[in-house]
């Protein structure tokens, strides 16, 4: 890695070795962060999760409780990232036919020094684990995929849009 690349990397200092980001003197402001992902699974699995017919239960319900829960777990999970005040955390999980499986989005708010990215790709990936957890016992071959960030606002740098 070169010397110019690391001094962008907030997470390391000038001898290349991780640390936590100092946000100290930064402004409190509102930030949100939006995640999204997708399950795909076969019919029949989507079929008996739509109709609540899983051995386990309430998958969707589950799932989305199991998110929100891990959106205030993420500075447990994840070693470098800042324990935040969140004011806000949806997760929503909508059949999709055309997969067929579930789109998962969550939104994330705080006032603070830092933003909720991570917290809300958190909150996206335990959901999606969990409905795979739930349901794997209908079928192992379900595929976690594209997680991505869709957007961010709030902060010092600039607002982030997705354009996929």
């Amino acid at each position: 890695m070169s010397n110019q690349h690391e001094s962008q990397l907030s997470h390391l200092n000038e001898t290349g070795e991780a640390q936590m980001v100092d946000v100290s003197s930064k402004k409190v402001t509102r930030r949100q962060a939006v995640a999204r992902g997708q399950i795909r699974m076969k019919r029949e699995t989507f079929e008996a999760i739509k109709t609540g017919n899983s051995p386990k239960g309430d998958v969707l319900g589950t799932a989305k409780i199991a998110g929100i829960m891990a959106a205030k777990q993420t500075a447990n999970l994840i070693p470098l990232c800042h324990p935040l005040p969140l004011q806000k955390i949806e997760v929503n999980i909508i059949g999709d036919e055309t997969l067929p499986g579930y789109q998962i989005e969550a939104t994330v708010i705080t006032k603070a020094e830092t933003g909720v990215e991570m917290e809300a790709l958190t909150a996206v990936s335990i959901a999606a684990l969990t409905l795979y957890d739930m349901a794997k016992a209908l079928e192992k071959s379900i595929k976690i995929e594209n997680i991505r960030l869709m957007s961010k606002t709030g902060g010092k740098s600039a607002d982030y849009q997705s354009r996929i």
